[in-house]
């Protein structure tokens, strides 16, 4: 059988193995150390408009800390986009608060600004003002943030942007994870750049960075002995993460350029094709292209998503559904939804195809040829 195809399998740039060693021989073996405030500025200086970094032990850490420096509470409301991966609303759950999910809008699949403030609208009669919002940038391709943190400051209500999957990402040049009051990254396995796991909380007020750096070291406060004023958490990233973080910093541009011509190649070659399309960047915006995805309209194509998703899987090449929309997953069952239909149809034509930025022209050709079988 031929090698497995991944869907976006871990890029090492080179250097990632001598600022971990640096750390063994140094004896930074510890949670924190000279690589955790190495990547918190590189990140930094990378996202820009005066952004301070909180290296955590995932993007999910992320957000639970997000919703708890922002205030929400047990039986409050978060509105969330239903179209992500759960970890984006599982934290909701962690605090005892409850998620409105929103649907999608058609343009870049991610939380509808219009069906955003038709929630908002309904919560405030039926008595229940949201306590925060929590867009997506889904597969690197920006939310509309600029309508989103426009209608999300008229009713006064937090954003805590999920830019797990949209480093590098943009809109007229301000970088993903930046429009919130709170921003999250992810640096999980499977992403543009990796720390084997691990994410960052973004922000550009200094203190809600010191307070979650805080937070996420058990809340200790100041005294020769371990004492704790509030409830803390075990979220720091690892010294030894860090240092292949700091290894992949050096490469990210590189590899979002990766990422971005593995799309031009599918999209080139596929779209146009009958009930072929992928998503388009919005004029001003950047996406980084994180995974290419197709959506395919059965009637037109004369195939379904499935039908493509398993004969790649047939030639041992990995795709997977697009996300399967939180509104519709069992644990979020009897959660208020908003919405028009939008992310179901995602769900049940999109298809998430191999873009690891180390696919070779040899891989390429192997996923093409599959794909070649039906729509060429």
């Amino acid at each position: 059988m031929n090698a497995k195809i991944w869907l976006s399998s871990p890029h090492m740039g080179g250097t990632e193995e001598q600022f971990v060693k640096d750390a063994f021989l140094s004896n930074w073996i510890a949670p924190l150390g000279p690589n955790v405030n190495g990547f918190e500025q590189d990140l930094q200086l990378f996202l820009g408009n005066g952004c301070h970094v909180a290296a955590l032990s995932s993007g999910t850490a992320g957000l639970h800390l997000g919703l708890v420096l922002l205030g929400v509470k047990h039986g409050d409301e978060v509105i969330c986009q239903s179209m992500t991966f759960s970890a984006t609303a599982n934290p909701i759950s962690y605090i005892g608060a409850i998620p409105v999910f929103v649907d999608s809008e058609k343009d870049t699949w991610n939380m509808s600004p219009e069906i955003m403030e038709q929630a908002i609208k309904d919560r405030i009669a039926k008595g229940k003002k949201p306590k925060a919002i929590i867009p997506v940038h889904l597969y690197g391709m920006p939310a509309k943030m600029i309508e989103i943190m426009a209608i999300a400051a008229q009713y006064q209500i937090p954003v805590l942007e999920d830019a797990a999957e949209a480093i590098g990402s943009s809109i007229n040049g301000r970088k993903c994870g930046t429009f919130g009051e709170i921003g999250v990254l992810s640096f999980n396995g499977n992403k543009i750049i990796t720390t084997s796991g691990g994410g960052a909380l973004v922000s550009q007020n200094s203190q809600i960075a010191k307070d979650a750096r805080f937070l996420a070291t058990q809340a200790r406060d100041e005294a020769p002995h371990y004492q704790h004023s509030q409830i803390g958490y075990n979220y720091r990233m690892s010294n030894i993460c860090a240092g292949i973080g700091r290894g992949q910093m050096e490469v990210l541009a590189q590899r979002i350029k990766e990422r971005r011509s593995i799309y031009e190649q599918y999209h080139t070659r596929y779209n146009g094709h009958l009930g072929i399309s992928f998503p388009e960047e919005l004029p001003g915006y950047f996406s980084n292209r994180w995974l290419t995805t197709m959506l395919i309209d059965p009637v037109e194509a004369g195939f379904t998503r499935e039908d493509l998703r398993l004969a790649l899987e047939k030639e041992n090449i990995e795709s997977r559904p697009l996300w399967k929309p939180m509104h519709m997953q069992p644990v979020f069952e009897g959660c208020p939804f908003y919405g028009d239909g939008t992310s179901e149809n995602l769900f049940k034509n999109g298809l998430c195809l191999p873009s690891g930025s180390n696919l070779n022209k040899d891989d390429i050709k192997r996923i093409f040829a599959v794909i070649d079988r039906f729509v060429v």
